[in-house]
């Protein structure tokens, strides 16, 4: 179906941070599948993990214990601050689960009349009816109305305008720490803590949206620890298998004890085959030293990305974004840098407020970075020639 407005590229293998087109082209691959392929292309510990567990055994269904997702589960508690998980398949997924168990939370607690959602201008949660109402982008709810009713938008970093949007209605709070569609823009530290100071307030559950930011994006297991707060649900996809299909909800006990046998379920969430690559994935991101790397590699990167902005104003705005989570901010169309950069040999994502989104694999090289930056430089200096008429 027409559902895609797709690159005329195709791929026929990747290795590390590359990929390769059936005509032999080369490409650095700074999407990573919108975030996705955390450990990059045919990474061989994510590959023999995969391998190994196709031999034995794909899927069972949650009608039976799994016990390795029983031990990913375990392995995610000791990592973040949850007591629980639940597996689902995706991201929009994952955040649908979030808000029904915001949602139950106070029909279990005596206050089914508190069922509206705080969610903030900018956000991208899902395509699920629920999650596109949580979104709020007009663009993506065309054509699928009635909305889904329960949430209110206000503006991103506004902790005032949350406040003022509490009522007796009001059962929580859902955002993201950076949002990545809306043109990877990071919610201030003092913004997420005043946050959670008001769903102390309040009595409301503080969700936080970690599809993009976590499994060490920004240098962080997950990027809500940079402002040192703890949400009460914390959802997870993208990159938490490394490209298998996969999503987690993560919930302290005084929210994950109301999902009750029955009340919400998946078939294949958890499976073996998933269950198998999500192991691999957190073998090589919480061994020691590698989200140090991370956020080592994303500093190397936003100081050569700063530099390109100085010399090229005519080309890029800002750099904004953490880690290895990094947007630039174009004066020409986006369009127009992306296909500049793919004649460069650089493939990256475009997103909102006509930002290209830089997000390259976790096991990026400093080499590799250099790579980028240089492909950066010479498709900012084209462009820069080409406003200025042809002028070097």
């Amino acid at each position: 179906m027409p559902t895609y407005k797709r690159l005329d590229l195709a791929f026929e293998r990747g290795e590390g941070a590359w990929l390769y087109t059936h005509d032999g082209r080369r490409f650095l691959d700074f999407g990573a599948g919108i975030a996705t392929s955390s450990l990059g292309h045919n990474h061989p510990h994510l590959v023999a993990a995969i391998k190994a567990q196709a031999e034995r055994v794909i899927h069972v269904s949650n009608v039976y214990r799994i016990p390795e997702a029983e031990r990913l589960a375990e392995r995610l508690v000791a990592a973040t601050c949850a007591d629980s998980v639940f597996f689902c398949n995706s991201g929009a997924e994952a955040n649908e689960a979030m808000v029904k168990m915001i949602r139950r939370t106070m029909a279990e607690t005596g206050q089914a009349h508190r069922y509206r959602i705080i969610c903030f201008e900018g956000a991208f949660h899902g395509r699920t009816l629920a999650t596109l109402a949580a979104t709020g982008n007009p663009k993506y709810l065309q054509g699928y109305a009635p909305d889904m009713p329960g949430f209110d938008h206000v503006p991103f970093n506004d902790l005032e305008a949350v406040r003022r949007a509490i009522g007796p209605e009001t059962a929580g709070i859902i955002v993201e720490p950076i949002q990545g569609e809306g043109g990877i823009r990071p919610a201030r530290f003092e913004f997420l803590q005043g946050l959670r100071k008001l769903a102390d307030e309040f009595g409301l559950v503080l969700g936080i949206d970690e599809i993009q930011t976590g499994m060490g994006r920004t240098g962080r297991f997950l990027a809500h620890e940079w402002s040192g707060i703890v949400p009460d649900v914390a959802t997870l996809a993208k990159g938490i298998a490394g490209g298998v299909p996969m999503g987690a909800v993560l919930a302290r006990e005084w929210v994950a004890r109301h999902l009750t046998p029955g009340s919400h379920g998946s078939t294949f969430g958890g499976n073996p085959l998933a269950v198998a690559a999500a192991h691999a994935v957190l073998d090589i991101v919480l061994a020691p030293g590698f989200l140090e790397s991370v956020e080592d590699k994303g500093f190397r990167l936003w100081e050569g990305l700063s530099a390109i902005v100085e010399a090229y104003p005519s080309v890029f705005d800002e750099v904004r974004g953490m880690g290895l989570m990094l947007g630039l901010k174009c004066v020409p169309p986006q369009e127009k840098v992306q296909q500049a950069l793919i004649e460069e040999g650089l493939l990256v994502i475009n997103a909102g407020e006509n930002v290209v989104r830089l997000t390259p694999p976790l096991i990026i090289s400093e080499a590799e970075i250099n790579e980028a930056l240089r492909m950066i430089r010479a498709a900012a200096a084209r462009l820069s020639a080409e406003s200025s008429g042809g002028a070097a």
